[in-house]
């Protein structure tokens, strides 16, 4: 009965976006058999994510300033991609004036990359915007950005 069901809304020319990812892992999975598999497709017109950083561990910045690099780089992704990097909690680190990424969240932001700064954050650990490197915005918490990107469409990456 199902595949009956399934016939005719396909021959009624019905769009069956569940039947459709099936057939994409479908052919993903002999892609991967075949040897043939090379990555997914970006078949969207736009991707937005938002990169996670809270934390000062200078292993994890520059982790986080590679992924986002390698992300605009995915050829895939090029020209489709729309990223913001947020930061809060010990993650401030990355925007101080006192630290050495102002090299690396320069060439991002000129690559369209939105780097944001917790205000709350900035308030509780008494730091002033002038400790900040000035090519940051700011957003009223860390935790509302993510909130609202997410329920937006956003990715999250929190490496």
């Amino acid at each position: 009965m199902k595949n009956l069901v399934l016939t005719a809304a396909l021959a009624a020319g019905l769009a069956l976006p569940g039947l459709a990812q099936s057939s994409t892992a479908m052919t993903d999975q002999q892609a991967f058999q075949q040897g043939t598999f090379h990555g997914a497709t970006a078949d969207q017109a736009q991707y937005h994510v938002i990169y996670q950083l809270d934390s000062d561990d200078p292993k994890l910045i520059q982790q986080t300033l590679r992924n986002i690099g390698n992300a605009l780089e995915d050829t895939r992704l090029k020209g489709k991609l729309t990223v913001e990097l947020v930061a809060f909690g010990n993650g401030v680190a990355v925007f101080r004036k006192d630290q050495s990424y102002e090299p690396q969240l320069t060439a991002l932001k000129q690559k369209g990359v939105i780097l944001a700064q917790c205000l709350n954050t900035l308030k509780e650990k008494k730091i002033s915007k002038d400790e900040l490197l000035p090519l940051i915005a700011y957003v009223p918490s860390g935790n509302g950005e993510l909130i609202i990107r997410q329920a937006q469409g956003w990715s999250l990456v929190h490496p």
